[in-house]
């Protein structure tokens, strides 16, 4: 099929596709702690990942991310998508899945990873879906189908909703 057979007009909803890694260990996750300076999320905690270089496949994208902003490589695997409605464009969220974490973990200019206790989250300055999102992910195993959410504000607070 020819590009122009893909209707990619710039009238169309866009999405912009990014990922979102949680690696596990038992009931611990790694996060990502903001870094003071960044842009988005300051010093709060939220998933590794970014945003998906034309050419790659999202797991391809995944393992750069965490490479890049942990320093580490998992096993990593899809366990969902999440359409974020954000305006005139929107975020597709790749939520991947990472288990048997190898290397050291370290930091960089995105932040500080830390593996935090499931538990732990209502403690922490956490992005406003982090806590939605990871008790989805703590209820899934490797193999079981990806669920798929959206995710849209009201007035000024953000609404995620998994489908069933």
């Amino acid at each position: 099929m020819p590009v122009s057979d893909q209707g990619a007009t710039k009238d169309r909803y866009t999405l912009i596709p990014r990922t979102a890694i949680f690696v596990r260990r038992g009931d611990e996750y790694l996060l990502l702690k903001g870094a003071e300076d960044k842009r988005l999320w300051a010093g709060k905690y939220n998933g590794l990942g970014g945003h998906v270089e034309r050419g790659e496949d999202v797991v391809s994208a995944a393992r750069r991310e965490l490479l890049e902003e942990a320093g580490i490589t998992a096993d990593l695997w899809l366990c969902g998508t999440v359409i974020v409605d954000a305006g005139e464009i929107g975020i597709c969220l790749f939520v991947v899945v990472g288990e048997n974490a190898q290397g050291e973990v370290r930091g960089s200019k995105e932040g500080v990873p830390e593996w935090v206790r499931l538990e732990a989250l209502g403690r922490l300055p956490v992005v406003e879906d982090l806590p939605i999102l990871l008790e989805r992910i703590h209820q899934v195993k490797r193999g079981d189908p990806p669920f798929s959410a959206r995710s849209f504000y009201k007035e000024d607070r953000l609404i995620v909703i998994i489908a069933e």
